[in-house]
C-alpha cells in the first residue's frame, strides 16, 4: 500500500533506497526535479509499505493534469509482485491522463508498463564521453553570479525551453532550491553575455565525483546556430577536466535532432535511455 509521508523526515531512508537502486540498476530512479520538488512540498512523497509496515519502496507524485509519478522498489524486495501492485495503486489515484518515467529502460519496467497498457511516448538519452582527450584551448566564459544573474537566468531558460514540459517551467524558487543542493557551485555555471551584459547563454554543470554532467545548456534563440552552444559545451568539458572529472554526461530528448548532432560531433555516445509512459484516459 501507499503511505503519504514527508521527505524531509524520511531523508535517510529515501537516500538509502535510492542509492541501493542506483547501485543495482546503474541509473538513479528519480529525476533531480522530482526530488527537489518533493523536498519543497510541491510533489507528494509516498512510501510503499507491506502489511506489516515494512517500507519496500518509495514514490514521488505530482497530481497536476496530467498527473505524473516515479517510483522504485528497493532491490531486496523485488521479484514478488510489489512493483505491479504499486503501479496499479498509483494509477488508481488519478483520473485522466497519467505520466510516469522508467529510468534506464530496464526490461522489468517495460513489462510492468505493458501489463498496465501504458504507451511509450518519450525517450530521453543519457550520452557520455571520456575526458582524457579534451582540448583546453577553448573560449573563456564568465561564471554565474546568483545575485546578479538569477532572475535573468530564469527568464532566459523559460524562453529557450518554452516547449519543454519540465525545464521550461522552472521558477526562481525552483532555481534557488537547486542552488541549495550540496553539489551546486556557482563556479560550475558558465555564462555568455552580450556586448551590453545581457545573459544570452549558459552551460550549467553538475559535478559529482569523477563524473561531470552538462545539467542544462541553453542559448538565446536569436544567437542560436552561430556556434555559441558548441563553444559553451567545449568550455564546459575543459572545466570538468580541470575539476578532476574523468567522464562527461548529459541528457537529451531523442527528438532533439540539433542537440543530438552537436553532442555526437563532440564525441558523445549513447549510455542509457529513460522512457516516459502515458496512460491515455481516452484509450
Amino acid at each position: 500500500m501507499l503511505r503519504q509521508s514527508d521527505l524531509r523526515d524520511q531523508s535517510e531512508r529515501f537516500e538509502r533506497i535510492v542509492a541501493d537502486a542506483e547501485a543495482a540498476d546503474g541509473q538513479p530512479p528519480f529525476s533531480d526535479q522530482s526530488i527537489v520538488e518533493a523536498r519543497s512540498g510541491q510533489r507528494r512523497f509516498l512510501e510503499i509499505v507491506d502489511d506489516d509496515g515494512t517500507v519496500t519502496g518509495v514514490a514521488i507524485a505530482r497530481p497536476d493534469d496530467p498527473a505524473e509519478f516515479e517510483f522504485v522498489i528497493a532491490p531486496a524486495y523485488r521479484g514478488s509482485g510489489r512493483g505491479g501492485a504499486a503501479l496499479k495503486e498509483l494509477l488508481a489515484r488519478y483520473d485522466g491522463d497519467v505520466l510516469t518515467w522508467a529510468h534506464g529502460d530496464h526490461p522489468a519496467a517495460a513489462r510492468l508498463a505493458a501489463s498496465a497498457h501504458l504507451s511509450r511516448i518519450r525517450t530521453l538519452y543519457q550520452l557520455r564521453r571520456p575526458l582524457d582527450d579534451v582540448n583546453h584551448d577553448v573560449a573563456e566564459f564568465e561564471r554565474f553570479e546568483p545575485e546578479r544573474d538569477s532572475r535573468a537566468w530564469v527568464q532566459l531558460n523559460a524562453r529557450v525551453f518554452a516547449d519543454h514540459p519540465e525545464q521550461g517551467r522552472i521558477t526562481l524558487a525552483d532555481l534557488e532550491a537547486r542552488m541549495a543542493e550540496p553539489w551546486f557551485r556557482a563556479d560550475d555555471v558558465l555564462v555568455a553575455r552580450s556586448e551590453t551584459g545581457e545573459l544570452i547563454g549558459y552551460n550549467w554543470l553538475k559535478i559529482t565525483g569523477d563524473i561531470g554532467e552538462i545539467y542544462v545548456l541553453g542559448v538565446d534563440s536569436e544567437r542560436a546556430g552561430k556556434g555559441l552552444g558548441r563553444s559553451l559545451t567545449q568550455a564546459g568539458l575543459a572545466h570538468m577536466k580541470t575539476r578532476g572529472c574523468r567522464v562527461a554526461a548529459l541528457y537529451v530528448d531523442g527528438d532533439n535532432e540539433r542537440a543530438m548532432r552537436l553532442y555526437r560531433s563532440l564525441g558523445f555516445a549513447d549510455y542509457t535511455i529513460d522512457v516516459q509512459y502515458r496512460r491515455d484516459a481516452s484509450a
